[in-house]
């Protein structure tokens, strides 16, 4: 992105509405099918490389390599994350309750309870980067950026410096019935018996983890099943923070509130091709893998891709920082002229 410093009044002018591409409708609906092959290809792969690794931290168990093999473990399993995401929109899988019955088993890898997760995530979509009503809740709205927090959240355990601000923490609260004030706003109330009963389950089943490296007193209860989300949490970090990260507020055009970064096979595997994140805003219907193939048709109408982490966190890094100290300060973004 080339620096630049908009005014909210000449954003609101020019980009009042959502931008959309221009998209063949026959190929569109092609892109837009469902099928569950790919989706079981891959949920077998993650979960079978989270074997491998898992079985090799024990192994190594008592030497320092296990410090790795954990470290690769933990790694692998916070990109559950990218995994239940997918489910959530139900596009891993062609049938319904298949992307329903693995996006329940990946959220308690990632302590997201299915109910608030579904319908913020709605409002993200809707409303994108909104600070206004209705907000975005999923994303970081206070300003100036919170600089120690964003680097912070970047180290293993970090995020536990903030660990009340936690999505355990949200849903610890909603299982005792304190629904947070967001959630009131965001999830219908008819929804709320059950976002209190799947809450409930998965605090149990949190404490029984718990309890259960108690009872053998040894950590690899607690270490395989409820710790790797925060000490293997950096690549997802640095990956997530790429969609959004240094972009405007309050603006209804993905070309300048999201960012798509093309990653290499592997980390875009991993992140569930997440990486083409202003093609699955506009078109959050079209499952994941046929997110490349929506680039391809769109790409001439949206801003140059960054290649890889370190171009993306050229122009990111740079923008937090101005946006500590100033801010109202919002970067350019070269979008072509159609």
């Amino acid at each position: 992105s080339d620096d630049g410093n908009h005014s909210d009044s000449k954003q609101n002018n020019e980009y009042d509405n959502w931008f959309k591409p221009k998209m063949d409708k026959k190929k569109l609906k092609e892109l837009s099918k469902r099928r569950s092959l790919p989706g079981i290809i891959s949920i077998v792969l993650y979960f079978a490389s989270l074997i491998l690794t898992g079985y090799l931290a024990y192994y190594t168990w008592g030497t320092y390599w296990t410090i790795l093999w954990f470290w690769i473990y933990g790694t692998i399993f916070a990109f559950s994350g990218s995994f239940e995401h997918e489910c959530r929109h139900r596009t891993f899988f062609k049938q319904r309750w298949l992307n329903d019955v693995f996006q329940y088993i990946l959220s308690y890898m990632t302590f997201r309870e299915t109910v608030v997760m579904r319908w913020t995530h709605a409002l993200h979509h809707s409303y994108t980067l909104s600070t206004k009503d209705p907000h975005d809740f999923e994303i970081q709205v206070d300003r100036p950026s919170k600089l120690f927090q964003f680097y912070m959240s970047l180290i293993p355990f970090g995020q536990l410096f903030w660990i009340h601000k936690s999505l355990f923490v949200q849903t610890l609260k909603c299982s005792l019935g304190f629904i947070p004030k967001a959630i009131i706003q965001t999830v219908p109330n008819k929804n709320i018996w059950l976002l209190k009963l799947n809450s409930r389950i998965q605090i149990l089943f949190y404490i029984s983890v718990f309890l259960l490296s108690i009872f053998y007193l040894s950590p690899l209860p607690v270490l395989y099943i409820l710790l790797p989300y925060y000490y293997g949490n950096t690549l997802l970090f640095l990956t997530g923070y790429t969609q959004h990260a240094g972009l405007a507020f309050d603006v209804k055009d993905h070309r300048v509130n999201t960012r798509t970064v093309i990653l290499n096979p592997i980390l875009s595997w991993l992140y569930c091709k997440m990486d083409y994140h202003m093609e699955h805003h506009m078109f959050p219907m079209v499952p994941w893998y046929n997110l490349p193939k929506i680039h391809e048709c769109i790409k001439d109408q949206l801003p140059k891709p960054n290649k890889g982490l370190i171009s993306a966190y050229k122009d990111i890094v740079p923008v937090i920082i101005k946006q500590a100290f100033n801010p109202s300060y919002i970067p350019d973004r070269k979008i072509p002229n159609l």
